[in-house]
């Protein structure tokens, strides 16, 4: 004899641990989380229409009872992206970077702080990994200050980077 249990649907995850799911896995910043929570809107079987400002203010709750419990901070995810990406990017790009995540300007401009200090050294660094050499030739050294360019150092950086001596001022 076999007795045949009724399989129901597993039931979807609530708006709470998606979001404990994604924090699991990474920092997330409050304008992120919020986009990714907000893009998911609930699934209905019965046909209704979903009330979209409903789930929007759910949304709202979920994010704002996390801030209260220190889940989601803004502080922390600045200080996230930072530490990985300060040794391959200047501070022009993570800058960018953490306004595009919605990070408040005064923590953007505190996390710059902490990047600029070593920007120099990093610059070099990243530079030299590249290239073996100073560069020698003007068209050299646009290539190399258009690749420290794109990396989001800053034109005076750049230039002490590859200036024939940049130990002199480091």
């Amino acid at each position: 004899m076999t007795q045949q249990t009724k399989r129901s649907k597993p039931k979807a995850p609530s708006l709470r641990e998606k979001a404990l799911g994604y924090l699991a896995r990474r920092e997330y910043s409050y304008q992120e989380l919020k986009r990714k929570l907000r893009s998911q809107l609930p699934i209905v079987d019965d046909g209704t229409e979903v009330d979209i400002e409903a789930h929007y203010a759910a949304v709202d709750a979920v994010l704002e009872d996390f801030k209260k419990r220190g889940w989601l901070s803004e502080e922390r995810f600045t200080e996230q992206i930072v530490h990985a990406r300060q040794h391959k990017f200047g501070s022009l790009k993570i800058a960018n970077e953490l306004r595009e995540k919605g990070i408040d300007e005064t923590l953007v401009e505190k996390a710059i702080e902490e990047v600029k200090q070593n920007e120099l050294a990093n610059a070099l660094s990243i530079c030299r990994k590249k290239y073996d050499a100073p560069p020698s030739t003007r068209e050299e050294w646009a290539k190399q200050a258009r690749f420290l360019q794109s990396r989001g150092f800053g034109f005076d950086v750049i230039k002490r980077v590859l200036k024939n001596n940049p130990d002199e001022d480091i």
